[in-house]
Protein backbone atom coordinates (compact mmCIF):
# COMPACT_ATOMS: atom_id res chain seq x y z
CA UNK A 1 0.00 0.00 0.00
CA UNK A 2 1.69 3.29 -1.14
CA UNK A 3 -0.27 6.77 0.01
CA UNK A 4 0.54 10.24 -0.60
CA UNK A 5 0.42 12.79 2.36
CA UNK A 6 0.63 15.89 2.03
CA UNK A 7 1.54 18.73 4.17
CA UNK A 8 -0.91 21.47 3.65
CA UNK A 9 0.25 24.94 4.33
CA UNK A 10 3.78 24.87 5.52
CA UNK A 11 2.79 27.93 8.10
CA UNK A 12 0.22 26.07 10.08
CA UNK A 13 -0.08 22.67 11.58
CA UNK A 14 -0.04 20.41 8.97
CA UNK A 15 3.86 19.70 8.68
CA UNK A 16 3.84 18.54 12.38
CA UNK A 17 0.60 16.52 12.40
CA UNK A 18 1.98 14.48 9.53
CA UNK A 19 5.47 14.05 11.09
CA UNK A 20 3.02 12.85 14.29
CA UNK A 21 0.87 10.91 11.73
CA UNK A 22 3.87 9.21 10.24
CA UNK A 23 5.67 8.55 13.68
CA UNK A 24 2.43 6.40 15.08
CA UNK A 25 2.13 4.67 11.99
CA UNK A 26 5.01 3.40 11.71
CA UNK A 27 6.89 3.90 15.20
CA UNK A 28 9.58 5.74 13.58
CA UNK A 29 11.51 8.90 14.74
CA UNK A 30 10.33 11.69 11.70
CA UNK A 31 11.95 15.15 11.89
CA UNK A 32 10.38 18.20 9.96
CA UNK A 33 13.36 19.59 7.82
CA UNK A 34 13.02 23.24 6.91
CA UNK A 35 13.37 23.66 3.28
CA UNK A 36 12.81 27.42 3.45
CA UNK A 37 12.98 30.43 6.18
CA UNK A 38 11.11 29.21 8.75
CA UNK A 39 7.41 29.99 9.00
CA UNK A 40 4.89 28.71 11.22
CA UNK A 41 1.83 31.02 12.12
CA UNK A 42 3.01 33.22 9.17
CA UNK A 43 0.71 32.03 6.11
CA UNK A 44 1.50 33.97 2.73
CA UNK A 45 0.72 33.72 -0.93
CA UNK A 46 3.79 31.74 -1.33
CA UNK A 47 2.79 29.01 1.38
CA UNK A 48 -0.48 28.87 -0.75
CA UNK A 49 1.38 28.40 -3.43
CA UNK A 50 3.52 25.26 -1.56
CA UNK A 51 0.56 23.83 -0.09
CA UNK A 52 -1.81 23.79 -3.72
CA UNK A 53 1.66 22.29 -5.47
CA UNK A 54 2.25 19.48 -2.96
CA UNK A 55 -1.85 18.76 -3.63
CA UNK A 56 -1.50 18.88 -7.43
CA UNK A 57 1.75 16.32 -7.19
CA UNK A 58 0.15 13.76 -4.84
CA UNK A 59 -3.03 13.61 -7.27
CA UNK A 60 -0.39 12.87 -10.15
CA UNK A 61 0.76 10.37 -8.20
CA UNK A 62 -2.43 8.69 -8.07
CA UNK A 63 -3.66 8.95 -11.27
CA UNK A 64 -0.63 7.67 -12.28
CA UNK A 65 -0.95 4.57 -10.37
CA UNK A 66 2.29 5.28 -8.40
CA UNK A 67 0.40 5.39 -5.05
CA UNK A 68 -2.97 3.75 -3.83
CA UNK A 69 -4.04 6.70 -2.25
CA UNK A 70 -3.90 10.64 -0.87
CA UNK A 71 -4.50 11.83 2.29
CA UNK A 72 -4.33 16.01 2.77
CA UNK A 73 -3.27 18.56 5.98
CA UNK A 74 -4.81 21.16 5.73
CA UNK A 75 -4.53 24.46 3.43
CA UNK A 76 -6.18 27.86 3.63
CA UNK A 77 -8.19 29.00 0.45
CA UNK A 78 -7.61 32.28 1.02
CA UNK A 79 -3.63 32.10 0.32
CA UNK A 80 -3.85 29.77 -2.65
CA UNK A 81 -6.47 32.51 -3.66
CA UNK A 82 -3.74 35.24 -3.17
CA UNK A 83 -1.32 32.76 -5.07
CA UNK A 84 -3.50 33.60 -8.04
CA UNK A 85 -5.32 30.19 -8.21
CA UNK A 86 -9.39 29.99 -7.92
CA UNK A 87 -9.79 27.76 -5.18
CA UNK A 88 -13.17 26.67 -3.81
CA UNK A 89 -11.79 23.49 -1.74
CA UNK A 90 -9.90 19.85 -1.46
CA UNK A 91 -12.76 18.11 -3.09
CA UNK A 92 -13.40 20.66 -6.26
CA UNK A 93 -9.89 21.04 -6.99
CA UNK A 94 -8.59 17.36 -6.77
CA UNK A 95 -11.82 16.23 -8.47
CA UNK A 96 -11.70 18.79 -11.42
CA UNK A 97 -7.74 17.40 -11.73
CA UNK A 98 -8.90 13.94 -11.88
CA UNK A 99 -11.58 14.78 -14.65
CA UNK A 100 -14.52 13.80 -12.40
CA UNK A 101 -17.58 16.28 -12.34
CA UNK A 102 -19.81 15.05 -9.16
CA UNK A 103 -17.22 13.86 -6.63
CA UNK A 104 -19.54 13.36 -3.22
CA UNK A 105 -18.32 14.57 0.33
CA UNK A 106 -18.31 12.35 3.24
CA UNK A 107 -17.79 12.52 6.30
CA UNK A 108 -16.70 9.86 9.01
CA UNK A 109 -16.27 9.56 12.50
CA UNK A 110 -17.22 7.24 15.35
CA UNK A 111 -20.27 8.21 16.18
CA UNK A 112 -21.74 9.48 12.67
CA UNK A 113 -21.19 9.46 9.01
CA UNK A 114 -22.61 11.99 6.67
CA UNK A 115 -22.77 12.58 2.94
CA UNK A 116 -23.30 16.07 1.28
CA UNK A 117 -25.49 16.53 -1.65
CA UNK A 118 -23.44 19.80 -2.40
CA UNK A 119 -19.63 20.89 -1.04
CA UNK A 120 -18.99 24.59 -0.94
CA UNK A 121 -21.89 26.67 -2.16
CA UNK A 122 -23.61 29.87 -1.10
CA UNK A 123 -26.57 29.41 0.83
CA UNK A 124 -28.28 32.11 -1.80
CA UNK A 125 -27.38 29.16 -4.68
CA UNK A 126 -28.20 26.31 -2.50
CA UNK A 127 -31.89 25.72 -3.81
CA UNK A 128 -31.11 25.35 -7.38
CA UNK A 129 -28.91 22.74 -6.51
CA UNK A 130 -30.71 20.72 -4.95
CA UNK A 131 -32.20 18.46 -7.99
CA UNK A 132 -33.82 14.41 -7.40
CA UNK A 133 -30.42 13.83 -10.09
CA UNK A 134 -27.90 15.30 -7.48
CA UNK A 135 -29.97 13.93 -4.33
CA UNK A 136 -30.23 10.31 -5.82
CA UNK A 137 -26.40 10.17 -6.86
CA UNK A 138 -25.31 10.77 -3.54
CA UNK A 139 -27.69 8.44 -1.45
CA UNK A 140 -26.68 5.93 -4.46
CA UNK A 141 -22.74 7.25 -3.67
CA UNK A 142 -23.25 6.66 0.05
CA UNK A 143 -24.78 3.38 0.10
CA UNK A 144 -22.30 2.17 -1.87
CA UNK A 145 -19.50 3.80 0.21
CA UNK A 146 -20.63 2.14 3.24
CA UNK A 147 -20.75 -1.28 1.56
CA UNK A 148 -17.43 -1.18 0.02
CA UNK A 149 -15.63 0.88 2.58
CA UNK A 150 -16.87 0.27 5.77
CA UNK A 151 -18.60 -3.20 6.46
CA UNK A 152 -22.16 -2.80 6.09
CA UNK A 153 -23.95 -4.71 3.44
CA UNK A 154 -27.68 -3.44 3.44
CA UNK A 155 -26.77 -0.04 4.93
CA UNK A 156 -29.71 2.39 6.86
CA UNK A 157 -29.53 5.52 4.91
CA UNK A 158 -31.36 8.23 6.10
CA UNK A 159 -32.24 11.73 3.54
CA UNK A 160 -32.31 15.59 5.28
CA UNK A 161 -34.64 17.48 4.15
CA UNK A 162 -33.42 20.95 3.32
CA UNK A 163 -35.93 23.01 4.98
CA UNK A 164 -37.25 23.49 8.07
CA UNK A 165 -39.53 20.42 9.13
CA UNK A 166 -38.40 18.62 5.58
CA UNK A 167 -40.69 21.76 4.39
CA UNK A 168 -43.76 20.95 6.20
CA UNK A 169 -45.93 19.54 3.00
CA UNK A 170 -44.86 22.60 1.03
CA UNK A 171 -45.73 25.28 3.61
CA UNK A 172 -41.79 26.14 3.69
CA UNK A 173 -40.82 25.07 0.70
CA UNK A 174 -40.98 22.51 -2.44
CA UNK A 175 -37.63 21.12 -2.75
CA UNK A 176 -38.67 18.37 -0.64
CA UNK A 177 -41.58 17.56 -3.10
CA UNK A 178 -39.67 18.51 -6.24
CA UNK A 179 -36.21 16.88 -5.22
CA UNK A 180 -35.47 15.25 -2.02
CA UNK A 181 -38.80 12.60 -1.66
CA UNK A 182 -38.86 11.58 -5.91
CA UNK A 183 -35.30 10.68 -5.04
CA UNK A 184 -35.66 8.80 -2.16
CA UNK A 185 -38.43 6.64 -3.91
CA UNK A 186 -36.29 6.21 -6.66
CA UNK A 187 -33.66 4.45 -4.37
CA UNK A 188 -36.10 2.81 -2.64
CA UNK A 189 -37.64 1.07 -5.97
CA UNK A 190 -33.29 -0.36 -6.26
CA UNK A 191 -33.61 -1.90 -3.38
CA UNK A 192 -31.72 0.71 -1.30
CA UNK A 193 -33.31 1.13 2.47
CA UNK A 194 -33.25 4.80 2.62
CA UNK A 195 -35.57 6.79 4.62
CA UNK A 196 -36.92 10.55 4.41
CA UNK A 197 -36.57 13.24 3.69
CA UNK A 198 -36.50 13.77 7.46
CA UNK A 199 -36.07 17.06 9.58
CA UNK A 200 -32.82 17.96 9.89
CA UNK A 201 -33.24 19.21 13.67
CA UNK A 202 -33.70 15.64 14.58
CA UNK A 203 -32.21 13.59 11.96
CA UNK A 204 -28.58 13.62 13.25
CA UNK A 205 -29.52 12.31 16.52
CA UNK A 206 -31.45 9.25 15.51
CA UNK A 207 -28.90 8.40 13.65
CA UNK A 208 -26.43 8.65 16.80
CA UNK A 209 -29.14 6.69 18.74
CA UNK A 210 -28.54 3.97 15.80
CA UNK A 211 -31.54 4.27 13.97
CA UNK A 212 -29.37 4.85 10.61
CA UNK A 213 -26.11 4.40 9.42
CA UNK A 214 -25.36 7.52 7.26
CA UNK A 215 -27.15 10.64 7.44
CA UNK A 216 -27.43 11.80 3.61
CA UNK A 217 -27.26 16.11 3.74
CA UNK A 218 -28.01 18.61 1.83
CA UNK A 219 -25.24 21.50 2.20
CA UNK A 220 -22.00 21.78 4.11
CA UNK A 221 -23.25 23.59 7.64
CA UNK A 222 -26.29 21.74 7.92
CA UNK A 223 -23.79 18.34 8.07
CA UNK A 224 -20.70 19.57 10.00
CA UNK A 225 -22.50 21.93 12.41
CA UNK A 226 -24.05 18.99 14.03
CA UNK A 227 -20.87 16.38 13.35
CA UNK A 228 -18.39 18.50 14.87
CA UNK A 229 -20.29 19.19 17.77
CA UNK A 230 -20.36 15.07 18.98
CA UNK A 231 -17.14 13.92 17.29
CA UNK A 232 -13.24 15.53 17.00
CA UNK A 233 -12.90 11.95 15.01
CA UNK A 234 -13.93 13.20 12.03
CA UNK A 235 -12.44 12.55 8.80
CA UNK A 236 -13.51 14.14 5.15
CA UNK A 237 -13.53 11.05 2.21
CA UNK A 238 -14.50 12.05 -1.30
CA UNK A 239 -16.04 9.81 -3.41
CA UNK A 240 -16.06 9.20 -6.96
CA UNK A 241 -12.41 9.39 -7.68
CA UNK A 242 -10.31 6.78 -9.31
CA UNK A 243 -8.39 6.64 -6.09
CA UNK A 244 -8.83 7.04 -2.73
CA UNK A 245 -8.82 10.47 -1.06
CA UNK A 246 -9.27 11.71 3.09
CA UNK A 247 -8.51 14.77 4.79
CA UNK A 248 -8.46 15.73 8.06
CA UNK A 249 -12.10 17.65 9.13
CA UNK A 250 -10.21 21.03 10.47
CA UNK A 251 -8.48 24.16 9.15
CA UNK A 252 -4.50 24.96 9.41
CA UNK A 253 -5.08 26.60 12.86
CA UNK A 254 -1.91 28.86 11.98
CA UNK A 255 -2.37 30.66 15.49
CA UNK A 256 -1.27 27.44 17.31
CA UNK A 257 1.64 25.93 14.74
CA UNK A 258 4.98 25.62 15.98
CA UNK A 259 4.04 25.89 19.80
CA UNK A 260 3.54 22.19 20.32
CA UNK A 261 -0.15 22.23 21.08
CA UNK A 262 -1.85 20.87 17.30
CA UNK A 263 -3.78 17.57 18.23
CA UNK A 264 -2.50 15.01 15.64
CA UNK A 265 -5.15 12.86 16.27
CA UNK A 266 -6.94 13.62 13.31
CA UNK A 267 -4.89 13.59 11.03
CA UNK A 268 -4.03 10.41 12.37
CA UNK A 269 -7.45 9.16 11.83
CA UNK A 270 -7.09 10.22 7.85
CA UNK A 271 -4.64 8.20 7.55
CA UNK A 272 -6.19 4.79 9.09
CA UNK A 273 -9.50 5.61 7.06
CA UNK A 274 -7.43 5.86 4.04
CA UNK A 275 -5.36 2.64 4.64
CA UNK A 276 -9.19 0.87 5.25
CA UNK A 277 -10.70 1.82 1.94
CA UNK A 278 -7.09 0.72 -0.04
CA UNK A 279 -7.11 -2.42 1.81
CA UNK A 280 -11.16 -2.56 1.35
CA UNK A 281 -10.58 -1.36 -2.62
CA UNK A 282 -7.78 -4.21 -3.18
CA UNK A 283 -10.32 -7.00 -2.45
CA UNK A 284 -12.64 -6.12 -5.14
CA UNK A 285 -10.21 -6.08 -7.28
Amino acid sequence: MRLAITAGDPAGIGPEIVAAALRERFEAEIRVIETGPPCPGRPSAETGRAALAAVDRAVDLALSGAVDGVVNAPVSKRHIHEAGFPFVGHTEHIAARAGVKAPTMLHVSEKLIVSIVTTHVSIRKLPSLITAERVLRTIRDTHEAMRTFFGKLEPRLAVAGLNPHAGEGGAFGREEIAAIAPAVETAKKEGLRVSGPLGGDTIFARAVAGEFDAVVAMFHDQALAPLKTIARDSVNVTLGLPFVRTTVDHGPAFDIAGTGRADAGPMIRAVRVAETMVKARATLL
